[in-house]
């Protein structure tokens, strides 16, 4: 009769490394997920938005919203009007916070604004009584540097959005295009880690709005290492142009639909209005018309 030991000792030695190599895939699986939950730099966590009207009814602007961020990347959160996603920005600056769920900053779930997130804003936001150099030198008074390198500062982001030679102007002399450059040269003065972009580009026309998409691309390209953008839009168009994810929403109460990862190389402008653009963009407008239950 053969030993038990001998019985054991006589098991398949393929099966055995192939054991020890399921065991250690395993292993390297979870370490690249935890790696990977270490690695986001923004975390929306079943995020739920309610709102009391004065007749104390209850508006559900958002429900169980979840949305994750990388360092260095540029996503949209794209969705209908009234959908919560300029709510879901203002949770990320720290400006409005969730009924329940929670949003995380490196971790930290954000509860105030932070000096590392910047916001560009749809209606400019400037003050008018300040010239154009002043408004990004206000943005500028809490950093740590003289006088003399927050105006080189100031002067140099300027220059990046071709506005130099209008600093001493104040935005009443300035276009709609041109205001927006400043707010956007403003939001990187301080050089924050998030820029946050609340439909910039909403209030301007499209042959403007076209060129200042451009130069946002520049500049994140310049420095994508180190800036994470997130964009809110009702455009597809400018979603697929800019980002590399798209979160998409739907109506009231506001939550993600579908997750569309652009399959475009970058320069994305190379890539406008090709044929694989427009494949990008109707998958886009699938995953809406099939929440609107509408056959495309």
């Amino acid at each position: 009769m053969q030993h038990p030991d001998k019985t054991i000792s006589s098991v398949n030695p393929s099966a055995h490394h192939t054991a020890q190599s399921a065991d250690r895939h395993d292993r390297s699986s979870g370490l690249a997920h935890a790696h990977n939950e270490r690695n986001k730099l923004i975390e929306i966590k079943n995020v739920n938005k309610i709102y009391a009207t004065p007749e104390d009814d209850k508006v559900y602007a958002l429900k169980d919203v979840s949305i994750s961020v990388s360092p260095g990347e540029f996503i949209a959160i794209l969705g209908p009007s009234g959908c919560g996603k300029s709510t879901l920005l203002r949770m990320i600056a720290g400006l409005d916070q969730p009924t329940s769920g929670e949003v995380l900053f490196h971790g930290v779930r954000v509860v105030q604004p932070s000096p590392r997130i910047s916001m560009v804003f749809q209606n400019f936001a400037l003050l008018p009584w300040k010239t154009v150099k002043e408004n990004i030198l206000l943005a500028l008074r809490s950093q740590p540097t003289t006088e003399v390198q927050k105006a080189r500062t100031a002067s140099d982001l300027l220059e990046k959005v071709g506005l130099l030679n209008f600093e001493h102007h104040y935005p009443g002399e300035l276009s709609g295009g041109m205001k927006q450059r400043v707010g956007i040269a403003r939001a990187l003065s301080v050089n924050p880690e998030v820029l946050l972009l609340d439909e910039p580009f909403s209030a301007l026309d499209e042959v403007t709005a076209l060129d200042l998409r451009k130069q946002l691309l520049d500049l994140w390209q310049e420095k994508k290492a180190n800036d994470t953008y997130v964009l809110i839009t009702h455009l597809i168009e400018e979603a697929v142009l800019l980002a590399d994810t798209v979160y998409v929403m739907s109506h009231r109460p506001g939550h993600v639909i579908g997750t569309v990862h652009i399959d475009l190389p970058r320069p994305r402008f190379e890539h406008h209005r090709t044929k694989r653009f427009f494949a990008e963009v109707d998958k886009i407008q699938r995953l809406l018309a099939q929440n609107a239950s509408i056959v495309v």
